[in-house]
């Protein structure tokens, strides 16, 4: 847990997630990774860093028109302390039913992702957290890429100006391993997905791809996410990295000389003001 914490510290820190008086609803579909996210927000709570409040929700699709239960969740969130809310929606007969869709995924995703951040906004939370993890991030980016052709991924911390929502992933620095490996140690138990689909869909196949790639390359799943953070992708350079695009330079294309650290850039304007 510790390690997942550490993990969540320097997100909330590269990318200015949380903030005293925020009212947080964190997304909670009953699987590892949100329940971890939910426990490790509690617990950074605890610290009294910084004053916030949490309350948990999940939209419950209702795969083959059967609602899911979520008693465990309803108990784990009642052993924190923390409020906890459940919705029901039609959004599994909407995707497989009506509309019959041979990819659902990202319809699906889309409707959950909507009746989300409608349910946070009526409970008065301006702050949504989402479960997504460093893997997640990864298998993003290279689904975008190859299937779709273009460089992009969701980012660690969005503003919404029609739901009036910030949308924060303070999990975004943690491996999957590390999750899974403290969910086996905190979670009580994992509510299991309905889902008709699931484990067969494209992001199942990019993980195998993952896998075989660090396999026969290790460490590549860390260098495609040092690649988006250094090229600040969406906004995953945080404050460590920062693109100058002034000062790009054909002769060093796709080099590490186009990146510069804040920090840096920081140090010399302090020196250029003081007219040294």
């Amino acid at each position: 847990m510790q390690k997942i914490l550490g993990y969540l510290r320097r997100a909330v820190q590269e990318y200015d997630l949380i903030h005293d008086g925020d009212k947080i609803a964190v997304g909670i579909s009953g699987g590892k990774d949100s329940l971890m996210l939910l426990t490790a927000l509690h617990e950074f709570q605890r610290f009294g860093l910084i004053d916030y409040e949490l309350c948990g929700i999940t939209v419950d699709p209702q795969f083959g028109g059967i609602p899911t239960d979520y008693s465990a969740v309803t108990d784990y969130c009642a052993q924190l302390g923390v409020p906890y809310h459940l919705y029901r929606a039609r959004i599994g007969e909407i995707v497989f039913d009506h509309r019959k869709e041979k990819h659902p995924c990202s319809l699906c995703a889309k409707l959950r992702r909507g009746a989300l951040h409608d349910y946070a906004g009526q409970l008065g939370c301006k702050t949504l957290a989402l479960g997504h993890h460093m893997d997640d991030a990864v298998e993003t980016f290279l689904m975008n890429l190859f299937i779709e052709g273009r460089i992009g991924c969701f980012a660690p911390k969005s503003y919404l100006k029609k739901r009036d929502i910030t949308v924060i992933r303070p999990l975004c620095f943690a491996p999957e391993f590390e999750i899974v490996r403290a969910a086996k140690a905190t979670v009580p138990e994992i509510v299991k997905s309905r889902c008709p689909v699931d484990g067969h869909t494209a992001r199942e196949e990019m993980k195998t791809f993952i896998r075989t790639q660090e396999q026969l390359h290790r460490g590549y799943k860390n260098r495609v996410f040092g690649a988006m953070r250094r090229a600040n992708v969406d906004g995953w350079g945080g404050v460590t990295y920062k693109r100058d695009l002034a000062m790009d330079d054909p002769a060093t294309n796709g080099k590490p000389e186009r990146f510069h650290l804040l920090e840096k850039q920081q140090q010399e304007d302090s020196h250029a003001d003081s007219g040294n």
